[in-house]
């Protein structure tokens, strides 16, 4: 006989764990089928350890400009990559032990194998291909495996993998995805990266910082392609005066391979190519949905251009069977799939006040060097809306934490409704942005008005500042620019 639950979830990356553990804490019995590795790409490729990288590069960064700071270094600071790699891999194994653990907490049942729904309110699972990475300690272990199992909602939480373009499709040896990228054997001379968006662009900075030379490819017209167009042009202001070489409206047409390197055609915007030659290529040119091989099409589960079509609460055309993060569609961030889950679990549990997600208060972040970050319309967007505006900026060099810091080059713009005061963005480049962008989602959230954030006191001295005289500027008032 089946074993059966309320609740199993397909996936335990960051929608997957949050919507287990939001539905065993509403009194659900609860299960999650994982292939690999509990807290998924975010906590073991992704978001986690990308950012003990590049926590390692900004230390090396600021010894290396220790005099800058009044600092006598002796000897010369060099990254030692096997270390940087072990450390970062350390993290995400730590991460993976944590998820392990708050099911063991809330109770959450751990199915080893690969799901696939045969029909609604049911699942087989299967051996997965893959080797999965158990945690260790105090956690659940091998809890369950094949077999099939019953539940009278299914939430898909499969997530997405890296995007490959024909004819240039990532090797592991000489084309990296991010997989590959994050955990080097040596550290190449010099690096090709394909696509400027949030992987590609980080990765590209962390090698930047290490010592390679770096080119990024760019077929649109700016780094960061949905940010605002005035932080992107001062971001790669940044980039470039850190050695990076940047080639926007160019795409790779086609890569030729060598022993142990790359050569790439360059073709750009004017019809005139040119070729590169690197030791390794990064392809980051987006992610796709995992959507294949779980039974959607015979549960008849309805996806559009290959993502899960869902509504604002996570169900899809089929009832009992529910999608959330990256497979249900953009954007595609980890705090996106986090909230949804909880709307999703939330909503089938039948508590009242529950609401759609509005995409427009979602923060998004960019851990390159420096910082970008962002909610809301860019001034750009707003214009095509029709909207009347107002828009504020502020600069770093104008803020006396950021000057003490060392820190002076960043921006802070935001962007107003002239009739109503409304917040409908805000957008920052510099040091710690990712951090001070809460704010503004907050305030955006809360519904604040422009009169509101200028009466807020903000602590002095801080670089949120930057922030409030921003809002000042919006409306002819800063005072400290």
């Amino acid at each position: 006989m089946a074993q059966s639950y309320d609740v199993i979830v397909i996936g335990s990356g960051p929608g997957g764990y949050i919507a287990a553990i939001r539905a065993a804490q509403l009194g659900m019995k609860v299960a999650v089928v994982e292939r690999e590795h509990l807290a998924g790409i975010c906590s073991n490729w992704g978001c986690i350890p990308t950012k003990a990288l590049l926590r390692s590069a900004d230390v090396l960064h600021t010894a290396q400009h220790g005099k800058d700071y009044g600092l006598t270094l002796e000897g010369s600071i060099k990254p030692d990559i096997k270390a940087i790699v072990a450390r970062s891999r350390g993290i995400a194994h730590r991460m993976n032990n944590g998820v392990g653990f708050l099911f063991k907490k809330n109770k959450v049942d751990i199915i080893w194998g690969e799901a696939k729904i045969t029909k609604p309110g049911e699942i087989v699972v299967v051996k997965t291909a893959k080797k999965p990475v158990e945690p260790v300690g105090p956690v659940p272990k091998n809890t369950l495996g094949e077999g099939t199992y019953t539940a009278k909602h299914i939430i898909v939480a499969t997530g997405a993998r890296p995007r490959a373009l024909p004819g240039i499709e990532p090797d592991g040896k000489l084309i990296w995805t991010y997989f590959e990228a994050m955990k080097p054997e040596e550290m190449p001379k010099s690096l090709l990266v394909m696509g400027s968006g949030a992987i590609g662009i980080e990765f590209a900075s962390f090698y930047r910082t290490m010592g390679v030379d770096v080119t990024v490819v760019e077929i649109m017209s700016q780094v960061m392609p949905v940010e605002d167009a005035e932080i992107s042009a001062l971001a790669k202001k940044q980039f470039e005066r850190q050695g990076m070489k940047i080639h926007l409206e160019a795409k790779v047409a086609r890569v030729e391979k060598g022993a142990n390197s790359i050569t790439a055609t360059i073709e750009k915007k004017d019809g005139s190519t040119e070729k590169i030659t690197a030791d390794r290529m990064i392809s980051a040119v987006g992610v796709q949905a995992n959507i294949e091989g779980i039974g959607l099409e015979a549960a008849g589960v309805k996806t559009d251009r290959g993502f899960i079509v869902i509504d604002g609460y996570g169900k899809t055309n089929v009832p009992g069977i529910y999608a959330i993060g990256d497979v249900a569609g953009p954007p595609l961030l980890a705090h996106k799939a986090e909230h949804e889950a909880v709307i999703c679990v939330e909503k089938i549990a039948g508590l009242p006040n529950v609401h759609p997600m509005d995409k427009l208060k979602i923060p998004g972040c960019t851990y390159c060097n420096p910082q970008v970050a962002s909610v809301g319309l860019t001034e750009a967007k707003a214009k095509e809306q029709g909207r009347d505006i107002r828009v504020g900026r502020f600069p770093f060099v104008a803020n006396g934490k950021a000057i003490a810091l060392g820190e002076d080059q960043g921006l802070v713009k935001t962007v107003f409704d002239r009739k109503t005061g409304e917040l409908l963005g805000a957008h920052m480049v510099g040091a710690e942005v990712t951090e001070l962008i809460q704010g503004f989602v907050v305030a955006m959230n809360l519904e604040t008005t422009e009169e509101e954030l200028m009466h807020t006191i903000f602590p002095h001295p801080t670089i949120s500042e930057t922030m409030k005289e921003s809002v000042l500027d919006a409306y002819g008032r800063a005072l400290n620019a």
